[in-house]
């Protein structure tokens, strides 16, 4: 069920009333939650509930077993059994194709017969985020950072609420499941900031997203006719279209969280402004980024055991969150890219600058700028690694993009920019107020019609057929 679809709006609205007819029972608000969620989940394909219902049922009595185990060797094979059958899963699902055609294309190469009969496994939808999410309560156990819950409502909501469940941010069980578990009270502010979200989600995805997504395509799907600065455009069209639609997911997800009185963690902080791969890092996926932190990068030792070992660590770590995108080898490269990014600066010592302009001299606003572009440059080669469905179409890219105009230039920049001039004025607001919601600060006759006039936006410009957001493919 997609978010801008007509199908969501009216599973939303009948929820949204059914939740507010049970306010004087939470219990009865998560179990509606709960069915609600699933009913969203099955309508893409009711047979994968299973998956869910699986590492629920595994990982809520692995976490109840785990915390009163006092001995560590079972502690450790607990926590195994949970690891072991979240990966599991994702693996086969996720993986299994990749594997297998790419162990076919190497026996083709050395001159072996490879025309194997394998599976095609179908890949369910945000099957990545909820494992990931369940394994973080397991792990949070293990470490003795979280007691697990009793209720197996709460913990099946937790791992399944709809709003985050295809497409994130991938939560702790620290934020969230506190929140499940107790009455929700929802303010004035919360609603307000609920509908900006839900409405800046949108204007990103259907608007901005979906237009530079026509763009993109228009490039990169016929990319031998292109050359110059137009295969250039290509390449920043796609970095607008795949942050406004993955952000528009997750502020449209944090704002229908919060009409529900629930507050979910901020996905994305003006990533485009990063001035280094860690500061990026920092902005981008953020509940990814951190998981892969404090979950793989951490345990493989992080920087407590000199530089070799942390360049190792690093590397590993994007290698591996590189592959958790897709199937696909440029995803792997991708990751690549960026753990040698990470490397690289961190091995040349880059210095933090101050985050704003405020208190700067020239020297240093400009060093901030000239980092922020260099960083901007970096990550619009990654774009392209992470666009690219060919070798042979990366070598193309490579090989013809210089500035040189077409015929189709002009009418390309004037796409780029009337969709991205409100993304950009928006977003410098945002960061020079250091603040997401900056908006909700100004008075309510301006904020009126400016909700106005962002959703007349939507009717007018908005892609008029529903399309899928691009993370629903990992």
């Amino acid at each position: 069920m997609l978010f801008n679809s007509t199908v969501f709006f009216g599973f939303f609205l009948i929820v949204l009333i059914a939740y507010f007819s049970f306010k004087k029972s939470y219990k009865l608000q998560n179990i509606l939650l709960l069915i609600s969620s699933y009913v969203f989940y099955g309508y893409w394909d009711w047979r994968f509930l299973f998956l869910i219902a699986l590492s629920t049922v595994i990982d809520f009595f692995v976490g109840k077993t785990l915390h009163g185990e006092q001995n560590e060797r079972k502690r450790k094979q607990l926590l195994f059994i949970s690891v072991f059958a979240n990966l599991s899963i994702l693996g086969f699902f996720k993986y299994f194709n990749f594997f297998a055609d790419s162990f076919t294309d190497v026996l083709n190469l050395f001159g072996f017969h490879g025309d194997m009969i394998t599976l095609k496994v179908i890949l369910p939808v945000g099957i990545s985020f909820y494992t990931f999410q369940t394994m973080s309560y397991t792990i949070d156990i293990y470490r003795k950072k979280l007691k697990p819950t009793k209720d197996f409502i709460d913990f099946a909501l937790f791992v399944s609420f709809f709003p985050q469940l295809v497409a994130g941010p991938i939560e702790r069980a620290v934020n969230l499941l506190p929140q499940i578990s107790k009455a929700r009270i929802i303010k004035k502010e919360q609603i307000y900031a609920g509908i900006f979200l839900i409405l800046w989600g949108y204007f990103k995805k259907v608007v901005i997203a979906d237009n530079m997504g026509l763009l993109a395509d228009r490039i990169f799907n016929n990319y031998e006719s292109f050359h110059g600065i137009d295969l250039y455009i290509g390449i920043i069209a796609f970095s607008i279209q795949i942050y406004g639609d993955f952000s528009g997911y997750s502020d449209i997800a944090r704002g229908i969280a919060k009409l529900l009185g629930f507050d979910l963690m901020v996905n994305f902080r003006l990533p485009y402004f990063a001035i280094n791969p860690s500061d990026f890092w920092n902005r981008w996926h953020i509940s990814l980024s951190s998981w892969l932190r404090d979950y793989l990068y951490i345990s493989l030792g992080g920087n407590r055991k000199g530089n070799l070992k942390t360049y190792r660590n690093l590397g590993l770590t994007m290698l591996l969150g590189g592959l958790w995108h897709g199937a696909s080898w440029n995803f792997v490269l991708w990751g690549a890219f960026h753990g040698i990014i990470l490397i690289v600066y961190r091995y040349i010592g880059f210095v933090k600058l101050p985050d704003g302009m405020r208190g700067m001299n020239i020297k240093a606003i400009f060093k901030r700028w000239g980092s922020m572009i260099i960083m901007l440059l970096i990550t619009l080669f990654g774009w392209l690694i992470f666009r690219v469905d060919s070798m042979d179409q990366f070598e193309y890219f490579l090989k013809y993009m210089y500035l040189r105009p077409s015929g189709f230039t002009s009418e390309f920049l004037k796409l780029i920019f009337w969709f991205s001039l409100p993304l950009i004025i928006m977003q410098i607001f945002q960061h020079i107020k250091k603040d997401l919601l900056v908006v909700l600060r100004l008075p309510n006759i301006i904020l009126i019609v400016l909700f106005s006039i962002m959703l007349l936006i939507i009717f007018i410009f908005g892609a008029q057929e529903a399309s899928e957001f691009i993370y629903f493919q990992f």
